[in-house]
């Protein structure tokens, strides 16, 4: 007979975690500035970290990158708000009853299939070239992630423990707020990470809608003379700004459901 031993594994230190993490973008940009040291990728190609680097002073000792900061992170927010409510409204209709499910689901899942980036032409023939239009564009692209997550959270609540609380007087909106949403925390918050990375997606192309000030007006006058720092630059603050939003996502998990990062830490 053999003793079966205890597979026991030790909990990675965060210095650890945070160690590998930061491999890949690093030797990403190894590789970038030994081809630029090299010759291998040229100015007019793409220039080199250091011309970055530069880039990125410039920009921002002039005032350009705090000034273009600003404004695409204000479109990108008040978009993102928007799509958030209205998909966390729709998705608890449609999921928690079945005349707005019968009524909205059809219709919203039609809508869903359409790529937000073909609505462009129609926005500016409707609200123009002003920021209405952008930020109803991204306000559009991030509804429906928000939309399907919510709705299928809220489909997945125990229909057991909702009418036991409707047995002891809850009223539906109680209900919603007290166990619905709790319940459905983890598919609201795959929802609102699909939501925030479509935001900078649905950013980006809002910006080319005659763009006067953002990260994509900075990108069509880098463009125009051939400034291929300046233009790293603003696909760098486009990453950034994604890789942002998915650590906010990450933070959220870990305060709302510390037990998610409890078990996950010990599956490692």
């Amino acid at each position: 007979m053999v003793v079966p031993r205890a597979s026991v594994r030790r909990p990675r230190s965060r210095t650890y975690s945070l160690t590998v993490r930061a491999l890949g973008p690093l030797v990403l940009l190894a590789v970038w500035w030994i081809a630029s040291a090299t010759g291998a990728l040229t100015p007019d190609v793409l220039a080199s970290p250091t011309d970055v680097v530069r880039a990125v002073g410039e920009l921002w000792g002039n005032g350009q990158l705090p000034d273009a900061l600003s404004t695409s992170l204000t479109r990108s927010g008040i978009g993102l708000l928007i799509g958030l409510v209205a998909g966390l409204t729709l998705g608890v209709t449609t999921g928690f009853t079945r005349l707005g499910d019968e009524l909205l689901d059809s219709s919203l899942q039609t809508l869903r299939t359409i790529p937000f980036l073909s609505l462009v032409p129609l926005f500016m023939v409707w609200f123009g070239i002003n920021e209405v239009a952008k930020i109803l564009l991204i306000a559009v692209a991030t509804t429906f992630p928000m939309y399907v997550s919510t709705a299928g959270g809220v489909r997945n609540t125990d229909r057991k423990l909702v009418e036991a609380m409707r047995s002891f007087g809850m009223s539906r909106l109680a209900i919603v707020r007290e166990v619905v949403l709790p319940g459905a925390l983890p598919s609201l918050l795959a929802g609102l990470r699909l939501s925030m990375t479509l935001s900078v997606i649905a950013l980006i192309a809002a910006e080319e809608i005659n763009a006067t000030a953002g990260i994509g007006y900075l990108m069509a006058q880098a463009q125009s003379y051939a400034r291929t720092d300046i233009l790293a630059v603003c696909i760098l603050v486009y990453g950034l700004l994604g890789l942002l939003a998915d650590g906010i996502v990450r933070l959220l998990e870990r305060v709302l459901m510390p037990w998610r990062a409890a078990v996950q830490g010990e599956a490692r």
